[in-house]
């Protein structure tokens, strides 16, 4: 049996555990929120793949890839780059307004460069930057060499069996300088799609200063206009599988084209 004072000494420490948690989440900010989730949920043991017929890791790694990446005609470039002389030109704004959206603490892809050394080569010489990436924006064109990426493989918790490739999910690491580029055609896609209004007034993501607090806050709203007359109220919510891997390459440059986006940007 323990003494009084190793049981006073134990009701002690539990006691200013529980204190300290508790003024912990008092002044938790939205950063901190994960590191409390983690401090209270602990990490969760990696479930390795044990996929039937796939003993070698060669074998697992072309199972993997069959199912995040399957067959598909591939994308044919144009014969023959040319100008798109309406394009606007790649300003160096556009370029630092793309960095300061990217986190130094994500990964980078193949080329092993993260966000923090462009930021720091763009400091010293904004021109570097610049230059490389002004002809392809001009040209209306992503090389395939920019498009080179690694793939990590995580397992989805909760899941019954890890027997199946679906059990898993896949983040694509690719060339930071290529997530810039991306990030400054984004930005001048949105423009145009603003502007030609193409985006549904209720879109949400994807949009600055809107977000997923947004959406919750519409749809609470239209939930109790609904309700105030006593009206029953459903809501579906769909969760669509492998959309944007099944967008067809010839469709999409149609339909902007129709929607009056810039040849430069369809391309």
């Amino acid at each position: 049996m323990p003494t009084p004072q190793k049981r006073g000494y134990f009701k002690a420490i539990k006691a200013t555990k529980n204190k300290h948690w508790s003024s912990f989440l008092l002044t938790a900010t939205p950063q901190s929120l994960w590191t409390a989730k983690r401090f209270a949920y602990g990490h969760a043991q990696p479930r390795f793949p044990s996929l039937p017929g796939a003993v070698t890791s060669q074998q697992m790694n072309s199972v993997l890839l069959d199912h995040f990446f399957p067959t598909k005609e591939p994308f044919s470039p144009p014969p023959r780059l040319r100008p798109h002389r309406t394009a606007p030109p790649l300003t160096m704004e556009e370029i630092a307004l793309a960095l300061s959206t990217c986190s130094p603490t994500s990964a980078p892809g193949p080329d092993g460069i993260p966000y923090s050394t462009w930021k720091h080569v763009n400091k010293i010489n904004p021109s570097i930057i610049l230059q490389t990436l002004a002809p392809l924006v001009r040209l209306g064109y992503h090389p395939a060499s920019l498009k080179s990426s690694n793939g990590v493989v995580l397992d989805k918790p909760g899941k019954s069996s890890y027997e199946l490739p679906s059990s898993f999910r896949i983040i694509v690491l690719i060339r930071t300088i290529s997530k810039i580029l991306e990030r400054i055609i984004a930005s001048r896609l949105l423009t145009a799609a603003r502007l030609k209004g193409l985006l549904h007034p209720n879109q949400c993501g994807s949009l600055p200063g809107l977000s997923t607090y947004d959406a919750c806050l519409t749809l609470t709203n239209d939930v109790r206009t609904l309700q105030r007359p006593r009206l029953k109220v459903s809501s579906p919510f769909l969760d669509i599988k492998a959309g944007f891997d099944n967008v067809d390459n010839n469709t999409l440059p149609r339909i902007l084209r129709e929607g009056g986006i810039p040849p430069t940007l369809v391309s």
